[in-house]
């Protein structure tokens, strides 16, 4: 199969996965779908910049306070993943833990609280590492405040 055939199937299968395990974790309020390799996931929802219709995407989290902490990783490619670019657009986002949703406003972390939280965040999931030194563009760490 040519490498760009590949690649597409890839990434509709990637789709197909993220789209279950959002099923999942609504229908079980995160009992099925609500961690990956033992580390806890949330569902995102943002705005599409271009069709403001709202998109919900499985992403690992860690506390850290009242505040949530996510990684637009995207395994590692050098491309951030569309919800990120989502937040950027519209950082008013809605975040669903467990049978809890709430409205947040995202940012992205400044240097030095990225390096605090970066050393966090590979604790809880390895392979974080790995796709940074895979990767040209710093991946972003993206910190989830409460709106209210």
């Amino acid at each position: 199969m040519p490498k760009g055939m590949q690649f597409v199937m890839g990434s509709r299968l990637l789709k197909a996965m993220q789209h279950l395990n959002v099923w999942m974790y609504k229908k079980t309020a995160g009992r099925l779908g609500g961690s990956i390799q033992g580390a806890p996931v949330l569902l995102l929802t943002t705005r599409g910049r271009k069709t403001g219709t709202p998109r919900t995407t499985p992403v690992l989290y860690l506390d850290d306070g009242r505040d949530v902490v996510i990684v637009a990783s995207k395994g590692g490619w050098p491309t951030d993943p569309l919800w990120y670019r989502n937040l950027q657009a519209e950082p008013a986002v809605t975040v669903q833990i467990g049978r809890d949703v709430r409205s947040m406003q995202a940012r992205t972390a400044a240097s030095a609280e990225r390096e605090r939280l970066w050393t966090r965040l590979v604790k809880l999931y390895a392979p974080y590492a790995d796709y940074q030194s895979w990767s040209d563009r710093e991946i972003p760490v993206v910190v989830l405040s409460p709106s209210n």
